[in-house]
């Protein structure tokens, strides 16, 4: 059984500080971290807070991502991809359900298509000219209703490896959108041409 909240943040704070700052983390060393570690610090760890604040969209009828299910550069009867705006990689897309799922309700065969959808658009977005990896993550604590990230990593840039690319991608200055619109228009062609479904008709 997991620790509870307050065995955790005792754990947690045996390790701090006086002001319950943390050690720097190891990745903070790796070579592809966007910060130098001199000057950086921990911010110090809050206690617990419960009940948690409940997620954007818990109840159904109060989801902004329910109302714009018809939104996106693709579709099919279940599945909607959209294109995520003001990013600093190359592109950035976003694949909701239609309907109200978070991952753990998720019914069984649309957990399936899931699956295949995430393998498909990952190729689709890594054939795409100078982009060398297509990286996939499911978060889930600010909205109820499921959302996977996949993130196109630039072709030679070897500091936005791995794990840090999202704090890059914050750090990074706008990419061109109109670059991003075509990149996205033909991710959604070659799913239309995998997976069936349509393309947005603005795409």
């Amino acid at each position: 059984m997991a620790l509870r909240p307050d065995e955790f943040y005792d754990h947690a704070v045996a390790a701090a500080d006086s002001e319950r700052r943390l050690p720097l983390a190891r990745m903070t060393g790796w070579d592809i971290s966007p910060f130098e570690q001199e000057g950086l610090r921990v911010a110090p760890l809050r206690p617990p807070v419960l009940p948690e604040p409940a997620r954007h969209g818990e109840d159904p009828a109060d989801c902004r991502t329910c109302r714009e299910r018809d939104e996106g550069i693709w579709f099919n009867e279940h599945w909607r991809l959209a294109r995520v705006a003001g990013v600093g990689v190359p592109l950035v897309l976003m694949l909701y359900p239609r309907d109200h799922h978070d991952m753990a309700d998720l019914p069984d065969d649309l957990a399936a298509e899931l699956g295949l959808l995430t393998t498909r658009i990952v190729r689709h977005v890594q054939a795409l000219p100078h982009i060398s990896r297509a990286h996939v993550y499911r978060i889930g604590d600010g909205g109820a209703h499921l959302h996977v990230w996949f993130f196109a990593r630039p072709e030679g840039q070897a500091q936005l490896f791995g794990s840090w690319l999202p704090v890059w991608d914050d750090l990074l200055p706008e990419y061109p959108a109109d670059v991003a619109d075509a990149d996205a228009a033909i991710v959604a062609d070659a799913l239309v041409a995998s997976h069936g479904g349509r393309r947005s008709a603005a795409t």
